[in-house]
């Protein structure tokens, strides 16, 4: 959790703003969580950072949209306790048949995807009209747009968590399992 509170609050080291849009790499820490630790406390290391996120959509937005969509406990708490459920799962499933390396790989791709669409998911159902103003799209046009962005941001964070999942998790499995 600390490192969830760390990266919500040192510049460029949870998020990485880009015109309007942040890449977010604090999903994998939430992921990297729930497989070390199991499905309930990734899914509370997900609700803080979602909590976290929830407060700064009214203090301190990270992009002009958040205040509009973020202030929504839906938005921006739910998805984040999904990562750690989902992730610990797909991890658990896999560990189960002997296949870690590959639960690991998976489980930061489900847990990254499941915030991404969640996500986008939510303000392009509640928020059309707010969203598809704040991105300057007609609104018949906002659910294309939006799975643009699931393409050029989801996709590389969840390649990003497919890769830095099993890089990390591996190790601290191994400590876990010494200690």
């Amino acid at each position: 959790m600390a490192i969830i509170i760390i990266q919500n609050v040192v510049p460029f080291l949870g998020y990485i703003p880009l015109a309007g849009l942040s890449i977010t790499t604090i999903h994998i820490t939430v992921i990297i969580a729930a497989v070390i630790l199991g499905p309930r406390d990734g899914a509370l290391v997900g609700g803080i950072w979602g909590i976290i996120d929830w407060i700064r959509a009214f203090v301190a937005p990270t992009s002009p949209l958040a205040p509009m969509v973020f202030t929504n406990p839906l938005v921006s708490v739910l998805p984040r306790i999904l990562i750690g459920v989902v992730a610990g799962w797909v991890f658990i499933w896999f560990n189960r048949r002997h296949k870690a390396e590959l639960g690991l790989t998976l489980a930061g791709i489900a847990g990254s995807l499941t915030n991404t669409i969640l996500v986008l998911g939510l303000i392009g159902t509640l928020y059309q009209h707010q969203a598809a103003g704040f991105y300057q799209v007609d609104l018949s046009k906002l659910m294309p747009y939006l799975l643009t962005i699931v393409g050029t941001n989801g996709v590389p964070e969840a390649i990003l968590a497919g890769v830095l999942t099993p890089l990390i998790g591996t190790a601290l499995l191994r400590f876990k399992h010494k200690s």
